[in-house]
């Protein structure tokens, strides 16, 4: 059976099906995917809109990069020190 990938977009519409009040083995079916992966998603997307989804995906790619800043220059500090 071949995987299919939702984007984030598509995982809230599909979540907000489920919250509007339909069951949740008949949007499992439609969109065949498995009761787990939709209390998962659940889990992980209750409550969020595509915009507040936005956000959160920007955030996580700015924390990424200043991580990555981070690790760099504390790499020149110890170079620089053992220099010294």
């Amino acid at each position: 059976m071949k995987k299919k990938n939702y984007s984030e977009t598509q995982i809230v519409a599909i979540l907000k099906q489920y919250e509007g009040g339909r069951e949740a083995m008949d949007v499992c079916r439609e969109y065949g995917i498995s009761k787990a992966t939709l209390f998962n998603w659940r889990k992980k997307y209750s409550g969020m809109e595509a915009a507040q989804l936005k956000e959160l995906k920007a955030l996580q790619d700015e924390n990424r990069r200043l991580k990555q800043m981070y690790a760099e220059l504390s790499l020149d500090y110890k170079l620089a020190k053992d220099i010294i």
